[in-house]
């Protein structure tokens, strides 16, 4: 139990020290794109930044959802490595089907999986709610970066 918990810790501070990384990334591009981003017209260049936010955020959760399934794979848990993803995957987004499940051994890593899952998903919105707040603040003329 302890070394299942410790797992999943280890995991889960692996996703979130990714996520973070990778917003640092992307706060930088959006510093690099700052004077692009106030000259008009705005409704394009928002819907350009926004949609390099989303496609950047499904990266992200992509990736966690990697680390988690590389890890179930070298744990020997799964036997193929899409039966890895696919798991984690559910878990992640705590659909939880039930068409695969862990072995009574490793079942506390599929609850830390779905609540790295939510960490996630609530971490990356509000970065995008960030962005946004913070584009439409720079066109405006207001305080920005």
């Amino acid at each position: 139990m302890i070394a299942q918990f410790a797992i999943g810790c280890l995991l889960t501070l692996s996703t979130i020290v990714i996520a973070t990384l990778s917003w640092w990334g992307l706060e930088a591009l959006l510093i690099r794109l700052h004077n692009w981003s106030i000259r008009p017209p705005h409704g394009s260049k928002l819907m350009v930044i926004l949609s390099m936010s989303l496609v950047w955020t499904l990266m992200m959760m992509s990736l966690a959802v990697f680390v988690w399934a590389i890890a179930l794979f070298l744990l020997n848990i799964f036997v193929t490595f899409e039966s890895s993803v696919y798991f984690s995957l559910v878990a992640f987004t705590t659909l939880g089907f039930g068409d695969i499940i862990l072995p009574t051994e490793w079942r506390l890593l599929g609850g830390m999986a779905a609540g790295n899952g939510l960490l996630m998903f609530g971490l990356l919105t509000a970065i995008l709610v960030e962005i946004l707040r913070d584009t439409r603040a720079r066109q405006r003329g207001g305080v920005g970066r």
